[in-house]
């Protein structure tokens, strides 16, 4: 072993506990990044894998019904793989012991031969039998929600009439990956079922033998996307089309696509956070480090040692440092990748989803570690690499010290003298002191994120359940329905109030911008389900005019004011310019809200409806959810009270393990940023130090000196570390957003205490163990004078 490397390893075994701690923060940089990159790309290739090996379709479209002759003419589409033609239909379903009325999606699967796009993958049991025997695949989420499995039986209402249903099989689904019912905002898999039957049997119990109202399709590689959605509307306008839309637009497929992007972003983020104050950290202490060896630096020199050998000798201890954190790091972001792997997994229904740390990404952070070191330690190797050998012999010249601006301006009566030594101090090293503060207060800001998810959250709780959606039921029609129906909603048992709503499939243009999308159409002063802008403000209907979401208004590129095309995509398809009348800055992304009489003029009257908002009285909840299961005109019921219960236990496991997380990495930035700076402070003042202690004061007082600037420091820090959290709260939201929903910048008082709170916590773990040091000096060492 060379010298040099020996004298590495000593000076490492000296510094072991600021090389610990820079290490600590390496590590949590690595962390980060290992666990949200590797977990991105785990997803990311899965989801392809599980895609192709299950024929997930590049194209979807619904329709009202078309004879089954129509597929030969779909499958002659250019482009167009595979076909598949089924019938879906949403019917209400009961399961045993569950009071509560279900959602059923039925899907007819074809015989083996004539497709393999979207086709169930089994979990358990077994595949149905073909023909009339009554036999059904079970979505998984829904069969564990309900503890049911292989040979138990469900009730379903088909075309009106009650029919009984034998579960052969536990499935799941590459369309489904997202269990949701449209125009949900989360899955609710204890109330709604997926369900595959044999296909004939399914035309047959529907009323519509021979025929389809489902369409999906594979893509040739190459094959343009727009021109086959074209002429597949075109095919299928005659029979009812509601709009082709391509795998883009896919609900499961974007929720899944928008977690990976996610991710990514977070990839990004938060360990360039961390990486930036270990930066800081090796330039403190490589400047204090070659400042206290220059006199081995100049014999080494002296000796014949080249320059580069110098350079690369603390470049090699910065480089150790960093490697020693990445490999810690890299441990700790595989188990983080694994742990979100198995929400993943369980979340998003994937079988096919394993864990996988790709060796590029463990080799992408120890080089990002390293870089960081290197570029933290730069200018001291650079000063060594400069350093003369006859300079270098020379002691460093002392500082400059001047009054400070409390002396100054005559304040220094108002300041203990170990008070006033700390101002000093802090006065005499600006830049260092900064810097120490916005250490600390990167901790104070991860912390502020962490709590900005759990506020986000409890303010969309609130916000989207109690504000905007204060009904307790909303009941769905199987068809739309004459408006006298209502009537024999509020009729129901318990139901205080129903207000009616309208719900129509269109396509709006702007220009070379569409958006393909249900128009709600409300009374002018809905009481129930209502805009709601994110200030809280309600909105009403305008008697003319679309009302569009902020989100919505964007997309299109339009104003109060712009005129809208309107493709109506039922009955008669209607093609209509209706104007933008006020837009709604909601949290929603994609909405478009009109004023249901002058929804109902612009089709042509009718006074049809698709379904009611009910306010329900409590003690008679269980006797109206018997009666709607009783409804053969009732496709699908939301309970709202279900919804929320759905809400919170998904953001109480997401939220929780990631607040967790955040919690560990803000400890640690805290205690390793005191830490290094305390022990360079005590390096650099030992003389101080030990002549205060011969003078006559104590180990408390002089800890006070140097424990009291720390201290300080946190809690100037605090303040920033409030700002620049609620600025990396803004950028993640931002990051977050999508056209499927936003997430508001929301951080309540409680979340800056609790940030503060346990910085300075961490702080004084920091302070305590540097005061064993303190504690510990050998007087006469350090008071020994240099010649």
């Amino acid at each position: 072993m060379r010298a040099l490397d020996r004298k590495l390893l000593r000076d490492l075994r000296r510094m072991r506990g600021q090389a610990l701690a820079i290490a600590a923060v390496v590590a949590a940089a690595v962390t980060s990044f290992v666990g949200s990159a590797s977990t991105a790309r785990s997803l990311d290739e899965s989801l392809r894998r599980y895609y192709d090996l299950h024929g997930f379709a590049d194209v979807f479209a619904g329709l009202v019904r078309a004879p089954r002759t129509l597929r030969e003419r779909i499958s002659e589409i250019p482009g167009v793989a595979d076909v598949l033609t089924r019938v879906v239909l949403d019917v209400p379903a009961e399961a045993p012991h569950f009071d509560e009325p279900i959602t059923a999606r039925l899907l007819g699967v074809p015989a083996h031969e004539e497709s393999q796009i979207n086709r169930p993958i089994l979990v358990s049991g077994r595949m149905p039998e073909p023909g009339p025997v009554g036999e059904t695949l079970l979505s998984e989420g829904f069969a564990v929600k309900h503890g049911l499995g292989p040979e138990d039986a469900l009730t379903v209402v088909i075309n009106g009439r009650r029919r009984g249903l034998r579960i052969a099989g536990l499935a799941t689904s590459p369309e489904f990956i997202y269990q949701i019912r449209p125009g949900e905002l989360l899955p609710d898999e204890a109330h709604f079922a997926v369900m595959w039957m044999d296909a004939a049997e399914l035309e047959a119990s529907a009323g519509m033998p021979g025929a389809f109202n489902d369409v999906a399709l594979r893509l040739e590689p190459g094959a343009s996307g727009p021109d086959v959605l074209g002429r597949l509307d075109d095919l299928l306008a005659p029979y009812g089309g509601l709009g082709a839309y391509g795998r883009d637009l896919h609900v499961s497929h974007r929720f899944i696509t928008d977690e990976i992007r996610q991710l990514r972003a977070m990839a990004t983020m938060m360990p360039a956070i961390f990486l930036g104050v270990a930066v800081f950290l090796l330039h403190v202490v490589f400047s204090r480090l070659v400042g206290t060896q220059r006199e081995q630096i100049a014999t080494l020199k002296a000796f014949g040692v080249s320059r580069a050998a110098v350079a690369a000798h603390y470049a090699k201890f910065a480089a150790a440092i960093a490697l020693a954190g990445a490999a810690a790091g890299t441990a700790g972001g595989a188990w983080f990748g694994m742990s979100m792997t198995e929400f993943y997994a369980n979340f998003y229904h994937l079988p096919l989803f394993h864990y996988r740390l790709d060796p590029a990404v463990a080799a992408e952070a120890a080089a990002l570690a390293v870089g960081a070191a290197l570029l933290g330690a730069a200018s001291a190797v650079l000063g060594a690499v400069r350093l003369a050998p006859a300079v270098a012999m020379r002691p460093e010249a002392p500082a400059t010290f001047k009054a400070t601006l409390v002396e100054r301006l005559g304040l220094h009566a108002l300041f203990s003298q170990p008070w006033l030594m700390v101002l000093r101090n802090l006065g005499r090293r600006p830049v260092r002191s900064v810097l120490t503060a916005l250490g600390v207060s990167t901790a104070v800001a991860v912390l502020v994120v962490g709590g900005f998810f759990d506020d986000a959250m409890d303010f969309i709780l609130d916000f989207q359940f109690r504000r905007a959606q204060r009904e307790d039921v909303t009941v769905v029609f199987a068809r739309e329905r004459p408006g006298a129906a209502i009537g024999a909603v509020a009729g129901l048992p318990g139901v205080i109030e129903a207000e009616p709503f309208r719900a129509v499939q269109a396509t709006l243009r702007s220009g070379h911008r569409t958006r393909r999308m249900s128009i709600l159409g409300l009374p002018r002063n809905a009481a129930m389900n209502r805009p709601t802008d994110i200030s809280g403000a309600a909105h009403a209907m305008p008697p003319d005019g679309l009302l569009l979401s902020a989100e919505l208004a964007e997309a299109l590129g339009v104003a109060p004011g712009t005129v809208l095309d309107v493709d109506i995509l039922e009955r008669n398809r209607p093609r209509l310019r209706v104007p933008v009348a006020a837009v709604v800055d909601d949290m929603l992304g994609l909405s478009a809200w009109m004023d249901i009489d002058g929804l109902d003029r612009l089709l042509g009257g009718g006074g049809l409806v698709s379904g009611a908002f009910l306010l329900v009285d409590p003690a008679a909840e269980a006797a109206l959810h018997a009666r709607l299961r009783g409804m053969p005109e009732v496709a699908a019921v939301t309970i709202k009270k279900a919804a929320l219960r759905s809400f919170e236990t998904i953001a109480a496991e997401s939220v929780l393990f990631f607040v967790s997380v955040l919690l560990v990495f803000a400890v640690v930035i805290a205690a390793g940023v005191v830490y290094s700076a305390a022990r360079v402070s005590l390096a650099e003042r030992e003389w101080e130090m030990g002549t205060l202690r011969v003078l006559g004061m104590t180990r408390a007082e002089v800890s006070r000196i140097l424990l009291g600037e720390l201290g300080l420091l946190v809690l100037l820090a605090i303040p920033p570390g409030f700002a620049l959290g609620r600025l990396l709260s803004w950028l993640i939201a931002a990051a977050m957003a999508s056209d499927l929903y936003r997430v508001p910048l929301v951080i309540d008082g409680p979340t800056y205490v609790f940030a503060a709170s346990t910085v300075v916590a961490a702080a004084v773990l920091a302070g305590l163990a540097v005061r064993r040091h303190i504690d510990r000096l050998d007087l006469v060492g350090v008071l020994k004078a240099k010649e």
